[in-house]
């Protein structure tokens, strides 16, 4: 493994995260992204019960067209078909939906830190990845993701979640910039904020890269965001 891949593993807490990083990772093949047809769950099955799929229906719509187990136990009930973006209100909605469109638009990598509470007052803090992933010809329209507890309490399964916030967020720019910067003259800044036009060859990559993460901050102010591009 790279040492960026594994300079990006190092800034996850939990192990199941780092295996699903890897695993993208190795996919990947120096790609932007794997093909959704290339992910097989049986070299993944350690990680299933904790795993989604997410489809990309517009720039503020993504349905889970796979769920697992454990990812369902935790807010009891089904997820495939539900929108991930319901599951957010206020600030912290209008953050995921930026950082989903940072993913499908700019190939990022994402790990977040979510607190989930129960309507019995429980807490639980969990760890997020998302990942692009490609669908045919038709661009980053498929997310990899999973979700995993910190902690096993005994009422998962029992009390759901009910509510749940942000607590932080990470880009990760797996090729150490985003997927416009390598295909593109122009350096974008985040879909929806004001653009830069400078050159890409007059603009130092990493500055480009923070020129993105700087706007993203701006649009999630009140959130931690850290750009975890870099070894």
């Amino acid at each position: 493994m790279s040492k960026r891949a594994l300079g990006a593993q190092s800034q996850m807490k939990l192990q199941a995260t780092r295996d699903l990083y890897a695993y993208w990772q190795n996919l990947r093949r120096g790609r932007t992204a794997p093909d959704r047809s290339e992910i097989e769950p049986a070299d993944i099955r350690h990680l299933l019960g904790h795993t989604f799929i997410l489809e990309v229906v517009s720039r503020r719509e993504y349905r889970f067209r796979l769920a697992g187990t454990r990812l369902c136990a935790l807010y009891g009930r089904e997820m495939k078909g539900k929108d991930f973006i319901d599951f957010w209100a206020g600030k912290d909605r209008e953050a995921v939906v930026t950082m989903l469109n940072a993913i499908t638009e700019d190939a990022a990598a994402t790990v977040m830190g979510v607190s989930g509470r129960t309507d019995h007052g429980r807490t639980l803090a969990m760890e997020a990845l998302m990942l692009p992933l490609k669908q045919g010809t038709d661009g980053y329209t498929r997310i990899l993701g999973s979700l995993v507890p910190t902690d096993d309490p005994f009422w998962i399964g029992i009390h759901p979640i009910m509510t749940q916030d942000l607590a932080s967020l990470r880009l990760i720019w797996p090729d150490e910039k985003p997927v416009g910067l390598m295909h593109s003259s122009a350096v974008p800044a985040m879909r929806g904020a004001q653009t830069a036009t400078a050159h890409a060859d007059a603009v130092p990559m990493f500055q480009s890269r923070n020129m993105i993460v700087s706007n993203f901050r701006r649009q999630v102010q009140h959130l931690t965001v850290y750009d975890g591009g870099k070894e």
